[in-house]
């Protein structure tokens, strides 16, 4: 049998970067970029260069921003067909700046740009043999949710996969419209891939053992838990596996979490067992922060093989 289509569904943006650590977006700064970026973009740009068949939904401006990320997608061997290219919109942008302790200032310039206005074809794939990816975040913006959920329903109604990054930020959550579509989302999906932080703020009277219980007593069948620098853990069919973190010198995380996502669900859609699938995501989400750019630490087999060769951390 053929693999299902990894089908990710979202924003599509570029991204500038700080290069000075603890100024906020309030003081002037150099940056670079533009960087392609989107979480749903860095997930199937990652998932396609792990050997998937691919397909990203979204859209861009027919200007130089979108075509930069266009020519990455395409080099990368995502499927194309499904990104709306608006020349009457600019193709959406943020900008990001670091502080010491690891947290982030962001802007996006998201809402009425091409990346909230794109049309979801539906011929596509083969919905039944889909497996479509949703990250939370892009519930918040409401022209997105729309296409996204309709897309999420007949996928599920036509027994499709679904993956799902909860990507719980308080700010979505406030969102009444936001916080439903998610918990649907998160209804409907095989594969859930929450970090810690997601598992604290939706179950918070709950341990981490028994939020996990109650997912899977949902549809869910499997579990990738991100632990950022700490590792992983992957529950599922039965097993579990616990992998620690590697030792890297972190230069951008932005994206590690979406290149963790996009690795473990390509290898997961190929056939590969839980613990391979768990192994490889949590290098290749090591390798993603060591470069800066949201979509620059994105890797393939060979390079997570000879990562994974010359560094400690794996299965605890």
């Amino acid at each position: 049998m053929s693999t299902p289509v990894i089908v990710s569904i979202g924003e599509i943006l570029v991204e500038f970067v700080s290069h000075r650590i603890g100024c906020g977006l309030a003081q002037i700064s150099d940056y670079s970029g533009p960087y392609p970026s989107g979480a749903p973009a860095i997930f199937v740009d990652q998932a396609a260069r792990m050997g998937a068949r691919t397909q990203m939904i979204g859209g861009v401006g027919d200007d130089a921003f979108g075509q930069s990320v266009l020519t990455r997608l395409s080099a990368d061997g995502v499927g194309t067909r499904g990104v709306t290219v608006n020349p009457d919109r600019a193709t959406g942008v943020a900008f990001v700046s670091y502080y010491a302790d690891g947290n982030r200032d962001f802007i996006f310039h998201l809402t009425n740009t091409a990346s909230d206005h794109f049309s979801v074809p539906e011929d596509l794939t083969d919905s039944a043999d889909t497996f479509l990816h949703v990250s939370a975040a892009s519930l918040g913006n409401a022209a997105m949710r729309a296409m996204i959920m309709a897309t999420v329903r007949r996928v599920a109604s036509a027994g499709g996969k679904i993956s799902c990054d909860p990507n719980a930020r308080p700010e979505l959550m406030r969102d009444d419209a936001a916080r439903d579509a998610l918990f649907e989302t998160m209804e409907c999906s095989t594969c859930l891939l929450p970090s810690t932080s997601d598992l604290e703020f939706l179950f918070p009277d709950l341990s981490e053992d028994a939020a996990i219980d109650q997912l899977l007593a949902a549809k869910a069948e499997v579990i990738a838990i991100k632990r950022g620098a700490q590792g992983a853990t992957v529950v599922g069919n039965g097993e579990r596996h616990d992998f620690s973190g590697h030792s890297v010198d972190e230069v951008d995380p932005t994206g590690a979490g979406d290149c963790f996502g996009g690795t473990f669900v390509s290898l997961l859609s190929q056939g590969a067992s839980l613990r391979m699938a768990g192994e490889m995501a949590n290098a290749a989400g090591a390798i993603a922060v060591t470069r800066r750019g949201p979509m620059e630490g994105n890797s393939g087999p060979d390079e997570i093989a000879t990562f994974l060769e010359h560094n400690s951390g794996g299965a605890a």
